[in-house]
């Protein structure tokens, strides 16, 4: 189990002891288009404590649906599909893109690396197809029934479970050193 801080801290302080026993992996959101999913969002991988969760274009959002997590989570905002790219290509970074359309593996077979950095597109069209094309994997999550696609915030959810539960299973429990000292 994770150590959490007790709540006589600062809001900076829990920032900074979460911030200390982070996952390497990111959550990359080609912002959705309903506000209130990119908040459900955030608040579903605060429980997965991603090095950083990233906004992709400049929709707004809805604030209360992440339930105060986004104040403990390190967001970047990035206005544009191009700057995304860009940001990519400066940080070597290796996309798992969760498109069922376009998917090239399933959830069970996807390699899904430590460093992962997972993106999730938008209700109407999915991840950007520019952002597929640089994609080290592209994500299909099982389903079944005539649906066509999990709603995002589910979609997002379950590809960081499966995630999570390789680095269980490895043994990985996520144990802080010692807490901060005040």
């Amino acid at each position: 189990m994770a150590y959490v801080p007790p709540f006589d801290y600062s809001r900076q302080e829990i920032k900074e002891e979460l911030d200390r026993i982070r996952h390497p992996m990111r959550v990359v959101i080609d912002r959705a288009k309903n506000p209130f999913n990119v908040g459900a969002i955030i608040r579903t991988a605060h429980s997965f404590l991603p090095k950083e969760i990233v906004l992709v274009g400049t929709e707004p959002w809805y604030e209360r649906a992440a339930m105060g997590m986004h104040r403990y989570e390190n967001i970047r905002d990035v206005e544009s599909i191009e700057a995304f790219l860009e940001l990519v290509r400066a940080e070597g970074w290796k996309l798992s893109c969760f498109e069922k359309d376009e998917a090239s593996v399933g959830l069970w077979d996807a390699e899904l690396p430590e460093d992962a950095v997972l993106v999730f597109g938008n209700e109407d069209s999915g991840v950007d197809p520019r952002i597929l094309e640089v994609a080290h994997e592209t994500i299909a999550i099982p389903m079944y029934g005539i649906n066509h696609s999990y709603p995002i915030s589910v979609a997002a959810g379950m590809g960081l479970a499966e995630w999570a539960r390789r680095r269980y299973e490895a043994g990985r429990t996520v144990i802080p050193r010692t807490p901060i000292e005040r």
